[in-house]
């Protein structure tokens, strides 16, 4: 006689696992901001979403802040801080979220964005006339700390008098500081010399 051996197979239902997404060997991730953070590896950083997945790819070029001891490049109304040497010099522009430049880099310096308004530090080249020796025009720089809309155009000036300035790496080695803070839709404050404090009321 054949004896049959009957062998019994159990089936597990097993649930549909999505795949993950590691980043790994990270210097550091910052806190969200409107739902965007960045990470950092090396001397570069990216933007990720709350998801995890990478916005904006690693670039040596998003500008760094400094917020409770910490720095790293932030987005605020959405549009972030960029930079771009020409000439041994730092200028500074914007990108939105996904990236584009949306203000070209020209400034000495920029705050980030707050209430749709930033400050910057507007550079004025000013002709002075002509050096018949060189044939070359004589040409002065000044800047102005203005305040600035997400296109990038002036809505105001903070400071009626250019601070004169020479555009050489060699002497501009850092960006000038922005004096002026807002504390206010319309109030703008900036400590003086004398540690004393000059308030500015902006009529848009």
């Amino acid at each position: 006689m054949v004896k049959i051996k009957f062998i019994s197979f159990i089936i597990f239902s097993l649930p549909f696992l999505g795949v993950s997404q590691t980043l790994e060997n990270l210097d550091y991730i910052s806190p969200f901001h409107e739902d965007l953070a960045a990470i950092q590896k090396g001397d570069q950083w990216a933007i990720i979403d709350t998801d995890g997945s990478i916005v904006i790819d690693y670039r040596s070029d998003l500008v760094s802040t400094v917020f409770d001891y910490a720095t790293y490049p932030i987005f605020r109304d959405g549009l972030c801080l960029i930079e771009k040497e020409k000439d041994g010099i730092v200028y500074f522009g914007y990108i939105n979220t996904l990236g584009e430049s949306v203000i070209e880099p020209q400034f000495l310096n920029a705050s980030n964005f707050k209430d749709k308004k930033a400050i910057a530090l507007k550079l004025i080249k000013e002709t002075a006339g002509e050096n018949t020796a060189l044939g070359k025009n004589v040409v002065y720089y000044k800047y102005f700390e203005v305040i600035i809309n997400k296109e990038g155009d002036v809505l105001s000036y903070l400071t009626k008098k250019g601070q004169n300035i020479v555009l050489d790496d060699s002497y501009l080695r850092n960006p000038p500081q922005i004096s002026f803070s807002q504390i206010s839709e319309s109030l703008f404050v900036r400590t003086n010399k004398n540690k004393k404090l000059t308030l500015v009321k902006v009529d848009y």
